[in-house]
């Protein structure tokens, strides 16, 4: 009985252990989280803005546009940008966000992937190991960009995609990104970033965009879709990074909720061991009076 008793206890102390860790992590986690979503919801209604406008301008621009960006052709080479964390003990965060640039392969371009031709760039340390680890075909120079997040950081990543669509290593460029909605509720989205998408006008009048250029059209648009794209990439890593401290932050108050629960149980199952025990002890004492009175 004893060393059931001792079993308990050491399961105890061992729950008591783990769940401090979760608590920490959790107030780590939503220190995090508060800076992170701060900085999206910032930026968010910026870089909408600017979603807006370039389509519009290249929606409305009826061929007389010349951007290699908004380029349509025949897709044989793709590249899929999949913005992942770099820890774990975030729920199915990672594994969500896996699932979800997998099945954009399998529905979207498994043409292209069964004859080697969708390249991935993995963005956090999960999503690369399992792509590498899995034979994908992988780029592996920006896996580590959360560790310093910053514009300059992301540009460096989205020239990768913007470059190889001009020179033709790539025909379509698509990102795969949690999009931060609140602590509990994230969003697993694919967007196509490059050829940058057209859109049809909703407004039954015919009418459409207009806009005034200075300087002239092709100069200004060259100038800005390059930076314009360079936001909507900074936009997904900003979002990502929010969803995760978001998805970490909800995991551990569950894991601390859970171990609550499980050291309830303990306690009640160790109450009642030890008064099993005394009850034997008891019983034993009181035979063995008996025993010698007799």
């Amino acid at each position: 009985m004893s060393g059931q008793l001792k079993e308990v206890r050491n399961r105890i102390k061992s729950i008591q252990s783990g769940q401090q860790i979760t608590k920490a992590m959790k107030m780590v986690s939503a220190a995090k989280l508060r800076r992170a979503q701060d900085a999206i919801m910032l930026m968010r209604p910026y870089a909408v803005k600017l979603q807006e406008m370039l389509q519009n301008i290249v929606s409305n621009s009826e061929g007389n546009i010349d951007t290699p960006l908004a380029a349509q052709r025949q897709v044989e080479k793709v590249l899929v940008v999949v913005i992942t964390s770099d820890r774990g003990l975030c729920g199915a965060f990672n594994s969500n966000l896996i699932k979800t640039a997998k099945r954009l392969i399998r529905e979207k371009y498994q043409e292209q992937f069964e004859k080697g031709n969708v390249e991935i760039l993995p963005i956090g340390k999960k999503g690369y190991e399992h792509f590498l680890q899995n034979g994908y075909k992988v780029n592996d120079k920006f896996w580590h960009l959360f560790s310093s997040l910053t514009f300059d950081n992301v540009k460096e990543a989205a020239a990768v995609a913007l470059n190889g669509f001009i020179d033709g290593t790539y025909d379509a460029v698509d990102i795969v990104y949690s999009e931060f909605k609140n602590a509990a509720t994230q969003v697993f989205v694919t967007e196509q970033f490059l050829p940058i998408a057209k859109v049809e006008s909703t407004d039954k009048s015919g009418l459409k965009a207009d806009y005034i250029f200075e300087p002239e059209k092709d100069t200004l648009i060259a100038e800005l879709m390059p930076k314009i794209l360079n936001t909507q990439f900074f936009k997904a890593m900003l979002d990502s990074n929010a969803s995760e401290h978001g998805a970490r932050m909800t995991a551990m108050d569950k894991a601390t909720e859970n171990a609550s629960e499980l050291l309830r149980n303990l306690k009640i199952s160790y109450n009642r061991a030890r008064q099993a025990a005394i009850t034997t002890e008891l019983t034993e004492i009181v035979s063995g009076a008996a025993a010698l009175a007799g």
